[in-house]
C-alpha cells in the first residue's frame, strides 16, 4: 500500500467517527507541514503554533484572496479546528507528537480569519 493510499484510508477512517472536516481539511494539513518543513528548510519537530504559522502561509500562497473562505468550507473555522484536524491525524498513526504536545496548543492563538485576510481586506 502506498502512502498516499494509506492516508486516505486513515482520513476515512477518521471521517467514519467525525465529519466535522472535509477530507480536504487533512490533505491540507499534511501540505501545510511540509509547506513549513520546505521553508525552514529541516524535517524536525514542528509545534501548534509554528504549524498554524505555516499553514497560513501555505493558504495565502494556495488560495490568496480567498484562503480563509476555502479552509472555512473544509471546516477549518479557527486555529482550534487545525489542531483538531492535527490531532485526528496523530490519534491514526500519520502524524506523531512529543510528550509535551496537546491539543490545547492551538486554542485561540490568533484570529484565522483576520490573519488569512490581513494584505487583503481593511478589517474593523
Amino acid at each position: 500500500m502506498t502512502g498516499e493510499l494509506h492516508f486516505w484510508d486513515a482520513v476515512s477512517r477518521i471521517r467514519e467517527q467525525d465529519e466535522r472536516y472535509a477530507p480536504e481539511a487533512y490533505a491540507f494539513v499534511m501540505d501545510s507541514l511540509e509547506f513549513g518543513i520546505r521553508r525552514i528548510g529541516d524535517r524536525r519537530h514542528v509545534g501548534g503554533k509554528e504549524l498554524l504559522e505555516h499553514a497560513c502561509a501555505c493558504a495565502k500562497e494556495q488560495f490568496g484572496v480567498l484562503a480563509y473562505s476555502v479552509l472555512e468550507k473544509w471546516g477549518l473555522r479557527s486555529t482550534g479546528d487545525v489542531g483538531a484536524v492535527v490531532f485526528r491525524l496523530v490519534d491514526v498513526g500519520v502524524l506523531s507528537t512529543l510528550e509535551s504536545d496537546s491539543e490545547s496548543d492551538f486554542d485561540d492563538v490568533f484570529d484565522l480569519k483576520e490573519r488569512l485576510e490581513q494584505d487583503y481586506f481593511e478589517l474593523d
